[in-house]
């Protein structure tokens, strides 16, 4: 009797765990491990192979000043050297005999690593998974290899001309939480990046109640769970909410507007920015679908703001931009002027601004368009399961998988009500930084000083 009562709540809580999230559609499974980890399989038996991916909760909102651009680091030390894996050189054969394709990403919100390979091969890809998630030696002789491939793709970023406009626009965005908004980093701080700092970051943020396990493919879903919990299952959990314990400070608000000039040798064409701070998915999350349809709308090459802006030859490019986030989500504009019509594009821009909470700005077609093609683009990204498994990842970063599988439900329910309360709440009449690109031979010729000449 009493052995049938532990199997009936351990049946129980094990049901409890695996149905927690909602909502999860056909060839979906959902589990979380005792150690906390999250695993999330895919069914999709189209073509034969499998596709396992970590997500961590980390990234550039994690990183203080002295750890910018650590996040990024740590992803490239990930493919080097473990316990089971003497060296790179020995990790980029194994891959080869196990036929893996991989990968890995730093943003602001999360890191993850991804291989695909042969579904035959799903057990040892787990197991060579786990090695590298858990096991890093960050040998010293590597992270000085690394040292200089980091910082190339810094200096890549730093050969377009648009890099300076973007590198200070996030500086007077942030202000001195920046580090938290650039994933890049800053260049001393990755040339000098130590063993002792990548442990730190390990200790603080690698654990597996900190960590999603994607396996997604030609896969069977209760196999697929047991080899989970057989392979990660004696991952110990840091016994910490890593967010209780290194909280991550709030953005502090624009309190006025900020206007900045800065100049590139490079730069063919003035190019400006505007930003607000925008919605989260911690405190508004339905206005950060709102602000997806809304931006498509003023996207549209039928919108009132591309005809009057583009179509009328003041602009060569203008678009609306909102990045979903867990911290203060950025709303920014991107334009880029006709040089001989600056001023009378930027007396148009600001007229639109104040024209976006109008009850005529668009038209319903307009509306339903922007939500249809939110839709089919989402749609799209589920048709390849081993790419659409980094956006599953994304989601459960910044806020959880229902977050991606609500997200055309969502995006359907926006009102006409609500892009006007959300245009009133984070961008009309709000605090905005307003900055622009030139070379210096075009802020002579135009004889622009600060930003506010362009708006005399």
């Amino acid at each position: 009797m009493k052995r049938t009562l532990i199997a009936l709540l351990a049946f129980i809580i094990n049901s409890a765990l695996l149905f927690s999230q909602a909502n999860l559609p056909a060839g979906y499974h959902f589990k979380t491990l005792p150690n906390g980890l999250d695993v999330l399989v895919v069914e999709d038996k189209s073509v034969p192979i499998a596709t396992i991916e970590i997500n961590v909760k980390n990234g550039a909102y994690t990183e203080s000043p002295e750890f910018s651009g650590l996040s990024h680091f740590y992803e490239h030390m990930f493919f080097k050297a473990n316990k089971d894996i003497p060296s790179q050189e020995a990790y980029i054969n194994r891959t080869k005999e196990l036929g893996i394709a991989w990968n890995g990403t730093t943003s602001v919100n999360r890191v993850n690593y991804f291989f695909t390979l042969p579904a035959a091969n799903l057990d040892e890809g787990l197991k060579f998974m786990n090695s590298a998630i858990r096991y890093p030696l960050f040998l010293e002789q590597e992270m000085t290899n690394e040292h200089p491939v980091v910082n190339g793709e810094f200096q890549r970023g730093e050969s377009s001309p648009e890099f300076n406009l973007y590198y200070q626009f996030q500086e007077k965005m942030w202000g001195k939480d920046k580090s938290r908004k650039i994933p890049i980093g800053d260049h001393d701080v990755i040339l000098s990046a130590t063993t002792e700092k990548m442990r730190t970051i390990q200790q603080k943020y690698y654990w597996p109640n900190n960590s999603l396990l994607i396996i997604a493919g030609d896969v069977n879903p209760t196999d697929a769970f047991a080899k989970a919990e057989s392979i990660f299952g004696d991952w110990q959990p840091s016994g910490f909410d890593p967010f209780e314990k290194f909280p991550i400070p709030e953005f502090k608000p624009l309190n006025d507007n900020v206007y900045f000039v800065t100049t590139s040798e490079n730069a063919q064409a003035p190019v400006i920015y505007i930003g607000w701070h925008g919605p989260d998915t911690r405190k508004d999350v339905k206005a950060t679908y709102t602000a997806d349809v809304f931006s498509y709308i003023v996207n549209l090459e039928s919108s009132k703001f591309s005809k009057e802006l583009i179509d009328a030859g003041l602009a060569l490019e203008a678009s609306l931009y909102y990045g979903t986030d867990i911290y203060t989500g950025p709303i920014s504009l991107r334009i880029v002027p006709n040089p001989a019509k600056i001023k009378e594009c930027m007396v148009k821009l600001e007229e639109h601004i104040a024209m976006w909470d109008s009850g005529d700005y668009f038209t319903d077609e307009q509306m339903i368009t922007a939500k249809n093609q939110l839709a089919i683009q989402e749609k799209f990204r589920m048709e390849q399961t081993s790419s659409y498994a980094h956006a599953l990842g994304y989601n459960w970063a910044i806020k959880d998988l229902d977050y991606g599988f609500d997200y055309i439900e969502n995006i359907n329910k926006t009102t006409r009500d609500d892009l006007k309360k959300y245009v009133r709440k984070y961008i009309k009449d709000k605090p905005a930084v307003y900055g622009i690109l030139l070379s210096p031979e075009m802020k002579s010729k135009m004889n622009i000083n600060k930003f506010e000449d362009l708006l005399d």
